[in-house]
């Protein structure tokens, strides 16, 4: 790698630096890097984000000093319980007012029903006053929908405190520089104004060449910040453009603009894409699992508690089915087979046996619509999916998540990780009981290609844009799926 002329750094830095212990101390490679955080321009944003939780625990409290003048103890915890809960608030300014009035009441009840399920399960519910709750039933959406549109109407002023509309240039008339410049224009929040693009290509190669502006070569873009006054540049160029880019950015430390590095999001499936600093040295994680750090410990907890309360209510029902099973027709009550779980390393789930036969080879036929091998108590055990309910053993054992990308056998995951490119990314979490595909119709027999691509497609969309929030939301909707009887033989 060249360094900039200006850099002051040895060519042959990499070379004295050892990794094996032969130096005491390696030569300084980078600059200690900056604390990542949230930029100026994202005020409303970060505000945004916090919105949910703070409405819901000041509305609880407000309620409780209202009523009985004190805040107690289990109020606190509930409020903790609360803000973990809904902390992030998903994006919903540029929603249209009925989708977002829907989506908050729908969460609101989602919550509100397992607060209830679960204050019920642990004893816990008869610490709160009856009072309290049935007006914070009420008060808590109607806050949040009150809030949600205030901060719409406060928008404007938020932008105006941040310095008004900035001036842009994109560097690179590509895809993902296209794509930024037509979020920012149809973004009615956005403070941010692109003011062209600068690309050395010719028109034919461009994309979407007719409808944007294209205002000079990259040579051209130093003076052309000077004179007009931009106040940021967004280079959309490739990676293999890095000589291209050195020269720009010691070109560009002659003005004031701020300088950002679009990546080019279209060549691989980007999941789970954070900055990250690594021992002081920034980087950017292409493919990562969303439950590392916190996200992970979050999840483990949620998962432990959830199973527990689970298998302690419905243990009773395990009984009465698995004697069911037993005296149904010959063969174990409990089915037992290999999948792949975190990492791809191989676990062993249990359900409760719904055929005559125990498959679990290298060949394995998935079950029909009709399927002969299936008893018929087993049928109704598969379409209520009452035969996973013993996997919340699994789920206490650490093998697999109450939510996640539901695991398939060995030998149909060592044919489709040939046919579906990025089919093994679904295995950098642990395997779920239900998942963001079955809620979405994706369940039951994939006997084309393209149904599995599509089961595919939602396990990483899952993988994108996990939340705790989004895993209670799926819990829900699978009670719902599994009462309507879709999709499963």
């Amino acid at each position: 790698m060249n360094y900039p002329p200006d850099s002051g750094r040895p060519r042959d830095a990499v070379q004295n630096a050892s990794l094996g212990g032969r130096h005491k101390k390696a030569p300084v490679m980078f600059r200690k890097a900056a604390r990542m955080s949230i930029g100026r321009g994202q005020l409303l944003n970060l505000i945004e984000i916090f919105l949910d939780p703070l409405v819901l625990v000041l509305s609880l409290w407000i309620v409780e000093l209202s009523i009985n003048g004190h805040l107690p103890p289990h109020e606190v915890v509930l409020s903790l319980v609360v803000f973990s809960l809904t902390f992030p608030s998903p994006a919903r300014m540029s929603y249209p007012p009925w989708r977002v009035i829907r989506y908050i009441v729908f969460e609101w009840l989602t919550l509100f029903a397992i607060l209830l399920f679960f204050g019920y399960a642990s004893g816990y519910l008869s610490h709160f006053d009856p009072d309290v709750l049935a007006i914070w039933f009420g008060v808590a959406p109607a806050s949040q929908i009150g809030m949600h549109f205030l901060l719409r109407l406060s928008a404007p002023a938020i932008l105006k405190l941040q310095g008004g509309t900035a001036k842009a240039i994109v560097v690179g008339m590509n895809d993902q520089g296209v794509e930024l410049a037509q979020r920012l224009a149809a973004d009615p929040y956005s403070n941010i104004d692109v003011v062209g693009f600068f690309d050395d290509r010719g028109g034919e190669r461009l994309v979407d060449g007719e409808r944007n502006t294209l205002l000079g070569t990259i040579p051209d873009v130093p003076r052309m910040v000077k004179n007009r006054q931009i106040d940021l540049i967004y280079l959309s160029l490739p990676m293999t453009s890095q000589q291209r880019i050195l020269s720009l950015l010691s070109e560009l430390r002659d003005t004031t603009a701020s300088v950002y590095f679009v990546p080019d999001t279209f060549v691989s499936d980007i999941i789970q894409a954070r900055m990250d600093v690594v021992c002081g040295v920034p980087v950017v994680a292409v493919c990562e699992s969303p439950f590392s750090g916190m996200g992970g410990m979050i999840k483990g907890a949620s998962d432990v508690v959830l199973s527990l309360l689970i298998l302690a209510l419905i243990s009773p029902l395990l009984l009465v089915i698995a004697l069911c099973v037993k005296l149904s027709s010959p063969g174990p009550v409990i089915f037992r087979q290999r999948r792949y779980g975190l990492d791809g390393n191989e676990i062993t789930i249990y359900k409760f046996r719904t055929m005559t036969v125990c498959e679990d080879g290298d060949s394995i036929v998935q079950a029909r619509e009709g399927d002969q091998r299936v008893t018929p108590l087993g049928a109704f055990l598969r379409r209520t999916s009452l035969d996973e309910l013993p996997q919340f053993v699994n789920v206490l054992q650490g093998r697999m998540s109450i939510v996640g990308p539901r695991p398939h056998a060995i030998a149909h995951n060592e044919m489709y990780r040939k046919l579906i490119e990025g089919y093994m990314v679904r295995h950098k979490v642990k395997p779920g009981i239900t998942g963001w595909a079955q809620v979405n119709g994706c369940r039951g027999e994939t006997e084309t290609l393209d149904k599995m691509k599509r089961r595919i497609e939602y396990d990483l969309d899952y993988l994108r844009n996990w939340s705790l929030r989004l895993d209670l939301h799926i819990i829900a909707k699978t009670v719902w799926v599994i009462l309507k009887g879709d999709g499963a033989y």
